[in-house]
């Protein structure tokens, strides 16, 4: 995602829900949040649409992270290509991405 100034992000949601990105601009002070094109979400993470993972980006994005993965058992997320999950611990999270925390989940 990009917000009005076209500073990308990253937002880690549960599977089954969308992101309100209303909300989230509202939440982290922005004008505007909205998802970048495929190949502008590659230049910034390395990874192709699909397959994208929050770790080993090539530039440090922020990260914003669904404040209730925290209260999982463990998540599964994009290992950097598509159909490629891992499952880790969510805590993991917090441990290496130093994420900000956000209540943005559209059912």
């Amino acid at each position: 995602m990009e917000d009005e100034s076209a500073k990308p992000l990253v937002v880690l949601m549960h599977g089954d829900c969308q992101v309100s990105t209303k909300e989230l601009a509202r939440q982290i002070g922005r004008k505007k949040i909205e998802p970048c094109k495929p190949e502008v979400a590659n230049r910034h993470t390395g990874f192709l649409v699909g397959g994208t993972s929050p770790f080993g980006t090539k530039k440090l994005l922020s990260v914003f992270v669904e404040k209730t993965i925290l209260d999982l058992p463990l998540i599964f997320i994009n290992g950097g290509r598509r159909g490629y999950l891992v499952g880790i611990d969510p805590v993991v999270l917090l441990q290496l991405l130093d994420p900000v925390l956000v209540e943005v989940a559209l059912n």
